[in-house]
Order: C-alpha cells, then sequence, then structure tokens
C-alpha cells in the first residue's frame, strides 16, 4: 500500500541537469515510474542535462571524481581509483563494460527509458537559454519537446507536489 502523502501526490518536477550515462539514469527513472503511477511529470533539462533531448545520444561514463564506482568484476567489487580516470581512453572503456553489463542485466537503455517517457506524456522542457549558450537547435532534438526558461519552470515547480534536482 502506498504512503498517504504519494497517494496525494500527484504532480513533480525533475530538474535535469547532467548528461553522462551514470547520471541520465535517475531522472529517466524516477520521471517514468511516477508517470506510471499516474503523476503528471515535467523534466527540466538545462546545462548539461539538456543533451539527453538530442536525437542522437552518445552517453559517456564519469569515471573521474566517482569514489563510490564499483564494477562486478571476477566475482569481487572492484572500485576505479581517480588516477586510472585520468589515463586517455579509460572512461570510454568504463563505459563499454557498464553498456554491456546493463545489457546483460537487462536493463532499458537511456533511448528506451526516454521514448518510455515520450509515450508516458512526460512534459519534456529544454532550456531555451542553454540551448542558445551551446549553440544547439531545437531540430538538433527530439520530436514533442518544448522551450521553456527559469520561469516556465518555476511555474510547474510552485505546483508540484515532489520537486527533484538531479
Amino acid at each position: 500500500m502506498l504512503d498517504t502523502n504519494l497517494q496525494n501526490a500527484n504532480s513533480m518536477s525533475i530538474i535535469v541537469t547532467k548528461g553522462s550515462l551514470d547520471w541520465a539514469y535517475p531522472p529517466f527513472i524516477l520521471g517514468t515510474t511516477a508517470a506510471a503511477m499516474d503523476i503528471d511529470v515535467t523534466m527540466f533539462f538545462t546545462f548539461y542535462g539538456l543533451p539527453l533531448l538530442k536525437k542522437k545520444l552518445d552517453l559517456k561514463m564519469t569515471t573521474l571524481g566517482n569514489p563510490a564506482m564499483e564494477m562486478p568484476m571476477a566475482g569481487m567489487h572492484m572500485k576505479m581509483p581517480n588516477m586510472v580516470s585520468m589515463l586517455p581512453g579509460v572512461d570510454r572503456a568504463a563505459t563499454t563494460m557498464m553498456k554491456n553489463l546493463m545489457a546483460k542485466k537487462g536493463v532499458a537503455s537511456i533511448e528506451d527509458l526516454r521514448e518510455a517517457a515520450v509515450e508516458s506524456d512526460v512534459r519534456m522542457i529544454a532550456c531555451q537559454m542553454t540551448l542558445d549558450l551551446f549553440e544547439y537547435d531545437k531540430s538538433d532534438m527530439i520530436e514533442g519537446i518544448e522551450l521553456g526558461g527559469a520561469a516556465t519552470y518555476m511555474e510547474v515547480a510552485s505546483k508540484s507536489h515532489i520537486n527533484l534536482f538531479i
């Protein structure tokens, strides 16, 4: 049985600020889960989260400065020292390992989760200022997104029962 507060929640907003593979999962998993629970979800993509709306994704892991990162290897959990993260090609190798592990474990891809968000009528807003700042065009992004700014997000957030910053 759901907690009474969650039963009364009918709207959620998420500010999506990071666009690496590991940081792309939380907003899409939480957003699609909330939508499946009949909660109206708005995701506001700004700064480095904005590229998650691009038509073609090339997401990578963020290994540098991530001391909690452990990968199951040879029956153990191996931590990656920060020194190793600075070597050329380590991010790509870690990304390949993570994508292989996710495929092996049946974890949905970000592309699949993003499509599920679209199909679930999750409102996705691209930050206009960030679009301009990084010289993207709306045509670079997937269909069905909106453009908006901080005021657009604040209007949504002020009426939302759940607000997340990821």
